[in-house]
């Protein structure tokens, strides 16, 4: 295939040198200018530098990983197409990279052949993009221009790999390109100019296709992407957006589907694969605990202080993994959308003081204070798993003690915010640095230093909790300062 742009600048960000060289080889040999760098710093310095065009980027480098790299380079070269690099085992890390701008990946270890398809995907984008827009600066028309008249503008967004739909102001479907078609299960013989709501069945893509179309979104950064099953069985990632006229009044809306099928089979093949072994290991583990118990029991008074201070850390081990387990567990039914599925009417003040009387044994052991603030009026009635409910609160909680020294205070106060029930959990420990804020979510990140180095945990309670609440439609916040404690609120939707 003939390269699709004139010497093209492409940078490899890697931080192995056989990726950085055998990319290099390839992408010289199709005609290309190929820079590299080991480094996320060294490769954002490069790009002040250089005119590149696409960047191959590893999702795991030391220092700066690519997500980081990925959202400068969202935020300063906003025309520069990113493929990211990554292992089977990070296909999850992937999808949340494409959802944050990536345009494609590519897995390790790749063939010359897969990289220069990629490649030339990626030069074919670019050079369709450059031709739409200078279509769009030499012919200023109306979206019902784009569906009526055989222009060079709409050959380009036909000939696009991506599934492209355009409505007007009322909804009504203008134009759909042949990928669009296709993902949609749409026959050829559909005509366009009927509502949205004809060619799309998911009624939450529909609404929020209708509220773009209606002005409700005028700023770009405020748009959410939208994951749906098509008709056609196709797992489809949409990005849609308001066209604006010149007095910024919107004329409708253009819809981008991306097809991400591949990926989703690939994440659900890796959460079947956690969760049976995590089944297989449970019940050995399990095993193994009692027994160190049963050992360290019996021969009480027995044992040197080295061979009981062995078995002790032997038998906190086990707990830690079998602890792991089920949290892996936890995060597989989450996924798998088999949690929130026992929906019952709950007070919420009932459950909270049912988590705080039972860890208040263990704020005791650590002689902090665990209080729980109510307000006079009863809360509004919650429709919800009660399981998941104390998972989220019970975590928040755990967590609150675990990372408050001795002494320390700690507070759950509930009440009632519009149609939304607020919970927020207060205490006086550690704290967190903003630099942290934003991955404490992340599966397995865990804010280590002087201070909580000695404190276990798998890393794995706040994604538990913000996955059950994504699933609820809930929100959490959290506010911290270093020293002086942190603040989790989970906003949860009530019943009017």
């Amino acid at each position: 295939m003939v390269n699709q742009l004139d010497n093209a600048c492409i940078l490899i960000v890697d931080d192995e040198q056989s990726i950085r060289e055998g990319s290099e080889r390839i992408l010289s040999r199709m005609g290309c200018r190929a820079l590299t760098a080991s480094r996320g710093e060294e490769g954002l310095a490069i790009l002040d530098r250089e005119p590149v065009s696409i960047v191959l980027l590893d999702m795991k480098m030391p220092g700066m990983d690519g997500m980081e790299v990925l959202k400068e380079i969202t935020l300063k070269h906003k025309h520069i197409l990113v493929i990211v690099i990554t292992g089977y085992a990070t296909v999850e890390t992937a999808i949340e990279a494409m959802k944050k701008g990536a345009y494609d990946f590519i897995p390790k270890p790749f063939e010359p052949d897969q990289l220069r398809i990629v490649i030339n995907r990626a030069l074919e984008k670019q050079r369709l993009t450059m031709e739409a827009e200078k279509s769009e600066l030499a012919r200023q028309r109306t979206l019902l221009d784009l569906d009526t008249e055989k222009s060079r503008v709409r050959s380009i967004v036909e000939s696009l790999p991506n599934g492209v739909l355009v409505t007007n102001a009322k909804g009504r479907v203008v134009l759909m390109n042949p990928a669009c078609r296709r993902y949609l299960g749409i026959p050829p013989e559909k005509e366009t100019g009927l509502p949205v709501e004809e060619y799309i069945s998911d009624k939450g893509m529909c609404r929020l296709i209708m509220e773009i179309s209606e002005g409700c979104h005028v700023d770009y950064d405020d748009i959410p992407t939208y994951e749906f099953a098509s008709a056609a069985e196709t797992y489809l990632l949409a990005r849609a957006r308001p066209v604006l006229g010149e007095k910024r009044e919107c004329l409708g809306t253009v819809v981008n589907f991306a097809d991400v099928t591949a990926m989703k089979v690939l994440d659900r093949l890796k959460s079947e694969f956690v969760a049976k072994v995590s089944h297989e290991l449970r019940s050995p583990l399990s095993t193994i605990h009692e027994q160190l118990a049963l050992v360290m029991n019996d021969m009480v008074g027995e044992m040197s202080k080295n061979d009981a201070h062995l078995l002790s850390r032997a038998k906190e081990k086990t707990q830690g993994l079998i602890s792991l387990i089920g949290d892996l567990l936890d995060l597989s039914r989450i996924e798998s959308g088999s949690v929130c599925q026992e929906a019952k009417s709950i007070q919420l003040e009932d459950l909270l003081r049912g988590i705080v009387d039972f860890l208040g044994t263990r704020a005791k052991t650590k002689r902090q204070s665990l209080t729980l603030q109510l307000p006079k009026a009863p809360l509004s009635p919650l429709t919800s798993d009660p399981l998941a409910l104390e998972s989220i609160f019970g975590n928040l909680i755990a967590n609150a003690i675990n990372y408050t020294p001795e002494g320390g205070e700690i507070k759950v106060v509930a009440d009632q915010a519009g149609v939304n029930l607020r919970v927020r959990v207060q205490d006086t420990g550690f704290g967190i640095e903003a630099k942290h804020l934003d991955k404490i979510f992340e599966r397995f990140y865990r804010v280590q230093d002087e201070k909580t180095r000695f404190i276990t945990g798998t890393g794995l309670g706040l994604p538990i909790v913000k996955g059950l609440l994504d699933s609820m439609n809930g929100v959490i916040q959290v506010e911290s300062e270093p020293g002086v404690g942190t603040t989790f609120t989970v906003l949860i939707p009530a019943i009017k």
